[in-house]
């Protein structure tokens, strides 16, 4: 079993930044694949970046390339998520999930996450 804690959201104004955490514990955190997913209220929950195991290879989605980056740190079971250049339709809660490991492939579906954390709400004003 792997837990998934969030923190860094909040309030910021566009064009600012934030940085997610997300911390996990449990069982090894260094075989899995990590993603920052996001649901708008209204919209259907979508991957925004992706990380495997080793950090790397990665994803974003289209729509956050550019500005956002992730990245991890196996040593301290923390995977982040660097958001720049924010944007009103950035708003949205954004969880993080966890694979038991497996093949790396990018974008996951959503159903390949194995493990969810609770979500943070990030909101960007104009």
């Amino acid at each position: 079993q792997v837990q998934l804690v969030e923190s860094g959201g909040g309030l910021v104004q566009a064009g600012g930044s934030l940085r997610l955490s997300c911390a996990a514990s449990g069982r090894t955190f260094g075989t899995s694949a990590m993603g920052w997913l996001r649901q708008a209220p209204g919209k259907e929950r979508e991957t925004v970046a992706q990380i495997s195991w080793s950090g790397g290879s990665t994803y974003y989605a289209d729509s956050v390339k550019g500005r956002f980056t992730i990245s991890r740190d196996n040593a301290k079971n923390t995977v982040y998520l660097q958001m720049n250049s924010m944007k009103p339709e950035d708003t949205a809660v954004y969880y993080c999930a966890a694979t038991k490991g497996g093949n790396y492939y990018a974008p996951f579906a959503n159903s390949n996450y194995d493990y969810w954390g609770q979500g943070t709400q990030v909101t960007v004003s104009s």
